[in-house]
């Protein structure tokens, strides 16, 4: 019989679909650090936490759209960091490379952080 072992690998790998403005989403492999259920519960509370304290600044402080969108975008690098391993750009994988795409490519966090999220999903069974 086949000895299977619990614990998880520290990483997965994953292919996200990047949108790309006026062109089909080009599929990417990323790699993903594994979290289990409680630090992965962990990170979205701390995601939340930012977007609620992100969306009182900007309603509170007045922010312009530029500032409002240059949070946003810091908040967005930060979600990517924790997760993200590694990934196949020809970009070495960096703070600066993280930014560039969230501000190159709108909607790359949603479909990184979808892809991510699909991961942890039960599997189907059956066809």
């Amino acid at each position: 019989m086949a000895k299977i072992k619990i614990s998880q690998n520290p990483t997965f790998k994953a292919k996200v679909a990047i949108p790309r403005v006026g062109a089909d989403p080009v599929s990417v492999e990323f790699e993903f650090k594994y979290m289990d259920r409680l630090a992965l519960a962990a990170h979205f509370d701390k995601w939340n936490a930012a977007r609620d304290e992100h969306a009182k600044k900007v309603q509170e402080d007045g922010l312009s759209w530029q500032e409002a969108t240059g949070a946003e975008i810091a908040l967005q690098v930060g979600q990517l960091k924790d997760i993200v391993a590694s990934w196949a750009f020809d970009e070495k994988l960096s703070d600066e490379s993280l930014t560039a795409l969230v501000t190159t490519c709108i909607g790359a966090p949603q479909a990184v952080l979808e892809a991510y999220q699909s991961a942890y999903q039960p599997a189907r069974l059956g066809n």
